[in-house]
């Protein structure tokens, strides 16, 4: 299926997702919606003279080919709803965008996503939660999804680099661009251990409208949505509930009775809107992936008890933990990186291990 006829549907303003899909379910490729005649066209519910009109004509297919070249020329892969590498819980959702821009290494559909949220004007009590949430998640190859805004967003991501979690930016913008200007640098140390998506083009600009649309990214591509501080009104209380609508677990700390950034949460929990945690524990036992974790790692240790050096042994079991880099495993394990690394290709071929961007590892 031509990328450049993917990407051309999507400059169609009359065609949103669900038209879009309807389009695909009859026409069979987005390369075949532009070939189809009139009267194939007029039998897609949703569409109309004015929409086959500008299916026909070629502003959409030139603005397409900027398009393509900006994201050829800058490494940014197209995610179109019927590709595999498209996510596939975002998926299930009905109004999920027909086509994303996704800059990285992250897999979208790994067995572990949730997506934390909040308010902009973070205190350290939500500050200081995102810092514990994200220490305690490290070991449970998560993927954490946010918004790449001031306060909490920022914060979760910073937090996950801190701990090796790879975490996804979702924009309310095009990939030619970057808002807040100042999360530029965090931005780029995402694509090396995560990524940046958007179902924006180039020369989209920030605007306030986009945000609802970026929301619905966030609640829809993960497993859970949690809240970690905000007031009554803001992008994370939308986000919460259009996780809600999606039938997706929605959780959030609770706050202070009188704390303005706190009133958002404690209405979502009282009025039964997110299941109320108090640290990361809570969150891993609601979700049940500690049972699953200690299985797992139960029927490794038996294996890998069996067949390995002691050295190799000890590797293993400084990444039972969660992810180090080569520098921490050296200074933990107080062995020679020339020595480690021999080691590390070992378990590396072997499989017991997996190698991440930045010569970092983790259990395989």
């Amino acid at each position: 299926m031509s990328t450049l006829h993917k990407i051309a549907l999507t400059f169609i303003k009359s065609i949103g997702p669900v038209t879009a899909k309807n389009l695909l379910a009859y026409c069979g490729s987005a390369e075949n919606i532009f070939s189809a005649n009139k009267k194939q066209l007029l039998q897609v519910p949703g569409i109309g003279e004015k929409t086959i009109e500008a299916i026909r004509g070629t502003d959409a297919l030139i603005r397409a080919r900027q398009e393509l070249d900006f994201i050829e020329k800058h490494g940014i892969e197209v995610l179109f709803f019927s590709d595999e590498k498209y996510p596939k819980r975002l998926k299930n959702c009905i109004d999920s965008p027909i086509l994303l821009y996704a800059k990285g290494t992250v897999d979208f559909n790994q067995q572990r996503i949730i997506s934390i949220v909040g308010t902009r004007n973070a205190t350290n009590y939500g500050k200081n939660l995102c810092k514990e949430l994200c220490k305690v998640l490290a070991p449970y190859h998560v993927l954490i999804v946010s918004g790449l805004a001031y306060g909490i967003d920022v914060t979760t991501h910073k937090e996950c680099l801190e701990n090796h979690i790879p975490t996804v930016g979702v924009l309310g913008h095009g990939l030619d661009r970057m808002y807040p200007k100042i999360h530029k640098t965090v931005a780029q140390k995402m694509v090396l251990n995560g990524g940046l998506l958007t179902e924006f083009p180039i020369l989209t600009n920030p605007d306030r409208s986009n945000f609802p649309q970026r929301n619905r990214i966030i609640a829809g591509i993960a497993d859970a949505t949690v809240v970690v501080e905000a007031s009554i009104k803001g992008g994370a209380l939308i986000t919460a509930e259009i996780a809600n609508s999606y039938n997706k677990d929605v959780y959030a700390f609770p706050g202070r009775t009188n704390d303005v950034f706190s009133e958002g949460c404690n209405f979502l929990i009282k009025t039964n809107r997110a299941g109320l945690i108090t640290n990361a524990n809570d969150l891993i036992y609601y979700l049940g992936w500690d049972e699953e974790v200690k299985v797992k790692q139960n029927s490794q240790q038996t294996t890998l008890q069996l067949s390995l050096t002691p050295n190799e042994q000890r590797v293993i079991d400084a990444l039972q933990n969660g992810q180090l880099s080569i520098d921490e495993l050296s200074l933990q394990l107080n062995m020679p990186q020339s020595k480690l690394a021999i080691v590390i290709l070992t378990l590396e071929m072997q499989g017991f291990i997996v190698s991440l961007p930045g010569k970092i590892y983790r259990l395989g």
